[in-house]
């Protein structure tokens, strides 16, 4: 398949390009400075752009076969990257007949806050990083409402490590015990299974340690 990565030089964003590679898949990685990948693939097209700019994204979006999201604001606490991107994904999804979306998300938003514990409702989600939150949702907000077939996956914390296999996947607000981690290696994992597997379509997939 042919699948664009936005947000490629992010750390979920470079791991999923790499798997998705590995897999045989013909791979778009769409950042400002695709270059600081440093990959080379012959199945790799590196696309300079900005997510917020509809014209760059449509450009890129044209002849795809899905569509993976994993934008990211870096240390930024007010960026509203996630939603205004997300928003110009899913225009030229819809403008060039793009039917798959795989959008990464965090473990919190909507419903599942009830997952997270004190440190992450009133110390992180609560005040550090409220207008992330908030943007988060709104995110997948427009996602639900694209028409597309769509998958949400919402990770707890990004942790380093090697790909294990063994978290929790598509549990419900009431999952306790969780330790709210999960390696960045599982994660893009997730994700590049999403592309070709329908079972998780129109669904919101909360994944965590």
């Amino acid at each position: 398949m042919k699948v664009i990565v936005f947000g490629a030089t992010g750390s979920i964003g470079r791991l999923a390009v790499e798997r998705l590679l590995a897999d045989d898949h013909t791979v778009t990685a769409f950042a400002r400075r695709p270059q600081a990948l440093g990959l080379d693939h012959p199945s790799l097209r590196l696309c300079p752009g900005d997510a917020q700019n509809a014209d760059d994204v449509a450009r890129a979006v044209e002849g795809q076969d899905a569509a993976v999201i994993t934008l990211g604001a870096g240390t930024s606490r007010t960026s509203t990257i996630r939603s205004r991107g997300t928003l110009n994904v899913i225009n030229a999804m819809q403008r060039h007949g793009v039917r798959r979306l795989v959008c990464q998300s965090t473990l919190g938003a909507h419903e599942s806050w009830a997952n997270l514990n004190f440190f992450w409702k009133r110390i992180m989600f609560g005040l550090l990083l409220r207008p992330v939150h908030r943007d988060h949702e709104l995110q997948e907000s427009l996602v639900r409402a694209s028409g597309l077939g769509w998958t949400i996956v919402r990770p707890s914390a990004f942790a380093d490590g090697p790909a294990t296999g063994r978290f929790k996947q598509g549990f419900g607000p009431d999952e306790r015990g969780l330790t709210l981690k999960i390696s960045r290696a599982d994660i893009a994992d997730f994700l590049k299974h999403q592309i070709t597997d329908a079972g998780n379509l129109h669904r919101t997939v909360a994944i965590s340690n």
